[in-house]
């Protein structure tokens, strides 16, 4: 019976994760809410590996994963959108609230997610993790390049872009290994080489540049895996 309830755990980790991250999102220490976004994505990776592992799968937590990432992965990006454009140089009071439509075009993401077969081994459009992990990490950016992030209309295109990425019809490769062998899992492994190494230069940063390199690489990966067949 505990061992049903340890994919749970880690699923409710994520959600607490997410709701933390956004109470300081409204604080603005938006530092300290990527920190939980990175928290969150590690419970999130976990609580699939670990149903997998203990072949403890479950319709409550399938159910209960999409609920902690519509906070984690939805809300929360949200909230940091609407704080980065609250602190940009804005003429409406109103504006601020275009930030939610990352969340709105999350939940869209996770509701098709939810329902299309063609999900089952990797995504169609970008997921809902790594939407996040970049729109926490404009704030680092931010600091070097206060001109560039604090241009309400760049603010605006990444909001629309985010979300078109989100609903799109780009396949992207999951990190779910099925086997740890290089033949298989090649695309994977070059990318988590890279993105380790990006991480480890430039921290936050890196992110733009890890999701350029993910979607970059899932289309060439998937591009050569048709013409294979």
């Amino acid at each position: 019976m505990i061992k049903k309830q340890i994919p749970n755990f880690l699923t409710c980790a994520n959600l607490l994760c997410g709701c933390v991250g956004i109470v300081f999102a409204f604080k603005s220490q938006l530092d300290i809410t990527a920190y939980m976004v990175l928290l969150a994505g590690i419970f999130d990776f976990f609580d699939g590996f670990s149903a997998r592992l203990l072949n403890v799968k479950s319709t409550i937590g399938k159910e209960l994963d999409s609920l902690a990432d519509m906070v984690s992965f939805g809300f929360l990006p949200g909230v940091v959108m609407f704080q980065l454009l609250l602190q940009s140089n804005y003429s409406s009071p109103y504006l601020p609230y275009f930030g939610f439509i990352i969340t709105i075009f999350s939940a869209l993401r996770l509701a098709k997610f939810n329902i299309d077969t063609r999900q089952t081994e990797d995504f169609i459009g970008l997921n809902t993790p790594m939407n996040t992990l970049f729109i926490v990490s404009l704030p680092f950016i931010q600091r070097d390049f206060p001109e560039l992030l604090g241009s309400t209309l760049l603010l605006i295109f990444l909001t629309l872009l985010m979300s078109w990425l989100l609903i799109s019809e780009i396949r992207i490769f999951s990190l779910k290994f099925g086997s740890m062998k290089w033949a298989d899992n090649k695309a994977k492994f070059i990318f988590l080489i890279l993105s380790a190494i990006l991480i480890a230069i430039l921290k936050f940063v890196a992110i733009p540049f890890i999701l350029i390199l993910y979607i970059s690489s899932s289309i060439l990966h998937f591009r050569k895996k048709q013409n294979l067949l």
